[in-house]
């Protein structure tokens, strides 16, 4: 049995019923059950769960009903932590509830308080359902309306992954048997549900009351189950540890004994009793639940917060029409890693087909999103907008171009109507979504009704009609169209002044599953407005975080399914819709949670347009391209996630032949850190014998033409062969031979020579491995001459013939001979006529001897300055600047060399003109990066610029590369200054860093590299002007041939923003001035946002300049309104309405102030809604890179 807690009741009753009734099956036709007093109420604990180590749960607020015959009443227990504020015996006993499997009832116990606070801080589910319905009393007998069912589906009820249940459990001979009785089980979600009844006596130790014996009434949830890491989640958890872990939950005092097996009270009859019990759970985390299977559909799988991403992609892929475009959107060449298109073809294709929970990394990191940006939260309605856009960019070219705007796209249009005169403005609008006030709003018709809500314009709020002057006038907008697909975003988000942050509105909404919207329209359309509700994205939790869930209804036949991440379940559709309305609806003890858990964002499809939208996708409307290249990826993925998963019982064995050490040219016998070997994959539980006779396979050889040499770290601190002794080893397995610490097995495998039948035998008592390595001074290079086996008692000056031979030389030519010590030293010998084995000392390594002619010690550097040289050298990494995580490539080199010899030795590498290599330091951190230039000037060793390694060992050092536009020295004689390039409507910003002559500070320069680098509009002038910006405000702004004579090289507060210039501000009359304007919020200092410049002309109202500024910027006139107006100086602001008459004079600068700085400027006061409060300072807006 497994010993977690799990809750019995999410939502519905408990009942005892009576058992006198003809069909004691039939709720509805019990006979009334006698009275029951009012002091056994305090027997029984209503509790809503329990929570210990393991086995989590998560449960819904309980109500249960006690049929009683002599009641009038009947009785809704309060939750556990809640007091009966109407109760009047302060007397009597407090509810209990405690684990029924201790070992025994102490006689101690008191009862535990639940800390609901505690509780809130984990696990938490969006799912809610609405509180238990009142039961009407006929003919004193309680008899629910229904008992607590939420769906009708017929195939939802007689399915084991149901929901909800209601069972009962009959006890016969009960009040002879006081053992633990269970019930036959009750599936539901899949999980097997009992009924669990026991004996209890316990007192409380409070009491003067002897022990009273009691009946504990429990409900017990997958128990025979030993896996200790599932949960049923529900919406809230009350945490309560216990000794004993169970999978139960329940009342342990439920009755007392006396008063259930009294006769006259109506609970027993032929010494039976009925206990029911009714259960509705939420699918299970951490079992086998098969969501394809109970649903059809699949989930995804949550990266840390993108559960936000999850819903929205769900909602996305269930609308077929745009899931079809997607699919034929063309991306035969584009870059698995990068491309957004092809990854969202991948989720949704793995979406429709596959059987287990879809990952979205992938998706993810087409997004050009770091780790980070997966464990940020962001809002739905953010990340919907970007989506959108970037998926109607990528479709254009392409034969589903126009898609979106299809699916997504309706019209509004803003009007102004004067009431006395014939003058109307108006302005069409598209959105792809709209945002709903909820606000003291009831339901979805009085947002709507609020949306469209008429303005008066009138007394000091009076609209400038232009010759008309001011006007009454009403302003408002009205929907020219509705689009097929409508997402409905509720404002449940809004910024409240008073604590200057965003909070969440929890407050009851209603929405419904089909709407119709036709009196929203200016003109009814063709079809009517007609809606069936699609999606319901619901968020729980508060505005630090939350969790985010989505209902959707996937055929619009009014089945609905929940999509929980990975989990998918059925679900009622009031489950989908009134449970996500918010609010408490008047009851005190709903949950905290509960509370915090609606509806954030609505998906309605049009009726007209349903089958259109949800349009069956088959496997023909995929691209045969498409299918075939997701295939190859995942077959791929397969054989990597095999290897991997293998790695346990494979090894592989890295291969040196001979051929590694003729390439090299250095000291030791291979390169550690750029090897060139073989890997032969083996079972780690293979033995040498098998291992040997696969190498000679595999190479080609027979079993006696190969032996097997182990690399293993001398005391050198290099790799050398040992001698392993195959017959003798035969049998040991892989595992057994090497080091378990490491993956791999380095070998030498030694190799016939060519035309000889069988290697000879090697001798490890009597003989010792020896490399040869001849050194030629005239071009510094050392060579691979092979290697001999050694008698110990031979000299080694008999081995000078063969020295010779191996070289070239005559056979009397006189020799240097050199040993390796160590990596940084060589020993030259002396005595040539020792025995080898004085020389060498050992038969355990393999040693390596240099040679080089005697004569040549004195004309030419000899070896031991040759390895000094090689000593001194450094390994320096060379990265690409531009190119992220470029791997870049190695030099050696030596650190005495000068930086100019370095800077031709890279630029001929890359194969760029020397002049123009910048070279960069780079910084340290949790990753490298580019740090300052190398100054050009400087032309030292290259020591001087790294630090070298004490121990010798050749790490590489890392720089990066950038070819520059210019030759370096002249790029060092300017400065650079970072242009923004900003495009109409202040949108399509593009960094740019430029390059100035110190002494030339016009904006030409700016201009000639932007030109046919930027798009213009096509109403525009063409011109170019440049601002300075500081700190989000214009401080200064530049017409083109103007001189800059402060110009500031790149800091981040301030930088310069170069735009074309409008048309109607080419030219000014003299009663028209340029005035920035700058946002800010409630203080003048705390400006933020993209500030502009805009036309005022003499003695107009500002309405008149808001209108231009909602035409230049593309701000909407209802946010517009919320925007507060001030001519603003220094740190004063004077707000002025919208009737202002403006005058030139308020925003000339005074006598006595120098510059531009100084002037006055129009500012627009409102909440900088791009703010975060500290706790989320790593918060950033949603882009997506790629």
């Amino acid at each position: 049995m497994m010993y977690g807690t799990v809750s019995m009741l999410a939502y519905g009753h408990l009942v005892c019923y009576s058992v006198s009734a003809p069909n004691p099956c039939n709720v509805n036709e019990r006979p009334p059950p006698p009275s029951l007093p009012t002091r056994n109420w305090n027997c029984i604990s209503a509790v809503s769960a329990v929570f210990n180590e393991i086995g989590r749960t998560l449960s819904k607020p309980v109500k249960f009903v006690l049929a009683d015959k002599k009641s009038e009443h009947n009785r809704t227990a309060t939750p556990f932590g809640k007091r009966n504020k109407n109760r009047k015996s302060k007397t009597s006993p407090l509810p209990r509830i405690m684990n029924h499997m201790v070992e025994r009832d102490s006689q101690n116990d008191v009862p535990e308080e639940m800390d609901i606070t505690e509780a809130l801080t984990n696990e938490v589910s969006p799912l809610m359902l609405g509180n238990a319905q009142e039961m009407p009393i006929i003919n004193d007998l309680v008899v629910p309306e229904s008992i607590p069912t939420i769906s009708t589906d017929v195939e939802m009820e007689e399915d084991n992954a149901r929901p909800e249940a209601t069972f009962r459990f009959e006890i016969e001979n009960f009040s002879k048997s006081k053992e633990q009785r269970l019930s036959p089980p009750c599936y539901v979600r899949d999980l097997p549900w009992k009924i669990m009844i026991m004996h209890r006596v316990s007192q409380d130790n409070r009491s003067a009351k002897p022990a009273q014996p009691s009946v504990g009434f429990f409900s017990q949830c997958n128990g025979d189950s030993e896996n200790t890491s599932w949960s049923v989640k529900q919406v809230l958890n009350f945490v309560l540890y216990r000794k004993k872990r169970e999978n139960d939950w329940g009342f342990s005092f439920f009755m007392s004994w006396e008063d259930i097996t009294d006769e006259a009270k109506g609970y027993i009859k032929n010494d039976t009793v009925i206990f029911e019990v009714s259960v509705t759970a939420d699918a299970p985390h951490g079992v086998s639940w098969d969501s394809k299977k109970h649903t059809g559909y699949v989930g995804l799988k949550n990266q840390g917060a993108t559960c936000y991403m999850n819903s929205l992609l769900q909602a996305l892929y269930f609308t077929n029409q745009l899931r079809k475009a997607v699919y034929k959107m063309p991306t035969e060449s584009d870059d698995s890693n990068k491309s957004v298109a092809l990854a969202l073809q991948r989720v949704f294709h793995e979406l429709q087909f596959y059987d287990k929970p879809v990952g979205t990394k992938k998706l993810t990191k087409s997004f050009g999103w770091e780790t980070l940006d997966s464990f940020m939260q962001h809002d739905v309605q953010e990340f919907l907008r970007v989506l959108l856009d970037k998926l109607e960019n990528k479709m254009k070219g392409t034969c589903v171009e126009g898609t979106i705007p299809k699916l997504f796209e309706g019209k509004m249009i803003s009007y102004i109507n004067c009431k006395d005169v014939d003058y109307t403005s108006k302005r069409t609008e598209t959105f792809y979504d709209i945002q709903l006030n909820i606000k003291g709003k009831k339901n979805i018709y009085e947002s709507f009704k609020d949306y469209i809500q008429v303005e008066i314009l009138d007394g000091d709020n009076r609209y400038d009609a232009g010759e008309y002057g001011l006007q009454d006038a009403e302003k408002g907008v009205i929907f020219a169209s509705f689009p097929p697909v409508f997402y409905l975003h509720l404002m449940r988000f809004q910024y409240d002044p008073v604590t200057d942050s965003s909070v969440k509105f929890n407050d009851r909404f209603e929405f419904y599953d089909k709407i119709n919207l036709d009196q929203y329209l200016k003109v009814k359309e063709e079809t009517p407005a007609d809606y069936i509700l699609h999606a319901v994205l619901v968020h729980s939790g508060d505005n630090h975080g939350g969790h985010y869930v989505v209902f959707i209804n996937p055929k619009g036949d009014g089945k609905w399914c929940k999509f929980d991440d990975d989990v998918v379940s059925r679900c009622p559709k009031e489950e989908a819709i009134e449970h996500n309305f918010g609010g408490n609806d008047g009851d005190e003890n709903m949950m905290p949670i509960k509370q915090c858990t609606n509806a954030y964002m609505l998906v309605y499809i049009r009726d007209s347009e349903l089958k259109n939208v949800l349009q069956e996708v088959t496997i023909n409307d995929i691209p045969k391209e498409l299918v075939e290249r997701l295939q190859d990826e995942k077959r791929i993925e397969t054989i990597r996630r095999k290897e991997r998963n293998d790695l346990h019982i494979y090894t592989n064995i890295q291969v040196f032949l001979e051929d590694c050490f003729d390439s090299y040219l250095g000291i030791d016998l291979f390169d550690l850190e750029q090897p060139t070997f073989r890997t032969v994959k083996v079972k780690k539980n293979n033995n040498l014998e098998e291992v040997h006779q696969l190498l000679a396979e595999t190479f080609k050889y027979q079993s006696n033409q190969i032996r097997i040499w182990p690399l293993i770290a001398s005391k050198h601190e290099s790799l050398r062969p040992m001698y392993l002794d195959g017959e003798a080893n035969a049998l040991k397995t892989i595992q057994d031979l090497h080091d378990n610490s490491s993956t791999t097995w380095n070998i030498w495998l030694e190799l016939v020579e060519p035309g000889v039948s069988s290697l000879m035998p090697f001798d490890r008592s009597n003989q010792s491995l020896i490399f040869f390595k001849l050194f030629i001074p005239e071009e510094r290079l050392l060579v691979y001459c092979g290697y001999h086996f050694a008698n110990f008692e031979t000299s080694l000056d008999s081995l000078i013939n063969i020295m010779n031979k191996r070289a070239g030389f005559e056979e009397d030519t006189k020799l240097a001979i050199y040993k390796e010590t160590n990596k940084n030293e060589i020993e030259k010998i002396t005595k040539l006529d020792d025995p080898i084995c004085e020389i060498i000392q050992t038969s355990t390594y393999g040693e390596i001897l240099i040679y080089q002619k005697e004569e040549l010690v004195k004309t030419y550097p000899s070896v031991m300055d040759h390895f000094k040289n090689i000593c001194s050298q450094v390994y320096i990494t060379f990265c690409d600047k531009l190119i992220p995580n470029d791997p870049g490539f190695t030099l050696g080199l030596p650190m005495w060399m000068l930086y100019h010899d370095m800077l031709q030795a890279v630029a001929e590498r890359v194969s760029v003109d020397q002049r123009k290599l910048q070279i960069y330091f780079s910084v340290n951190g949790q990753k490298e990066c580019p740090g300052e230039p190398i100054k050009n000037s400087y032309n030292g060793p290259i020591r001087d610029l790294i630090t070298n390694n004490s121990y010798g060992k050749r790490y590489p050092k890392k720089f990066f590369y950038q070819e520059m536009h210019m030759p370096v020295d002249e790029l060092e004689s300017k400065k650079p200054v970072k242009i923004i390039w900003c495009g109409p409507k202040l949108k399509d910003e593009r960094e740019i860093i430029l390059y100035l002559n110190k002494n030339d500070s016009s904006c030409t320069h700016f201009y000639e590299v932007l030109h046919g680098s930027v798009e213009l509009s096509p109403e525009g002038s063409g011109k170019f002007r440049t601002l300075e910006i500081m700190s989000a405000k214009i401080s200064k702004w530049f017409n083109p041939g103007v001189k800059m004579p402060d110009i500031a090289t790149v800091f981040p507060a301030k930088y310069y923003r170069v735009e074309e210039v409008p048309t109607d501000e080419m030219e000014l009359s003299e009663n028209e001035l340029l005035v920035p304007v700058n946002h800010f919020s409630k203080e003048v200092y705390s400006t933020f946002g993209t500030p502009f410049l805009i036309k005022i002309i003499h003695e107009e109202t500002l309405a008149d300049v808001k209108e231009r500024i909602v035409n230049k910027t593309g701000i909407l006139d209802k946010e517009l309104e919320k925007y507060k107006f001030a001519i603003c100086q220094g740190v004063r602001a004077t707000f002025i309405p919208d009737t202002h008459i403006m005058s030139l004079q308020d925003f000339k600068a005074p006598p006595t102030s120098q510059g531009q700085g100084q002037r006055p400027w129009l500012g627009m006061e409102h909440p900088n809604k791009t703010k975060r409060t500290r706790l989320n300072y790593l918060e950033k807006a949603i882009k997506i890179y790629n």
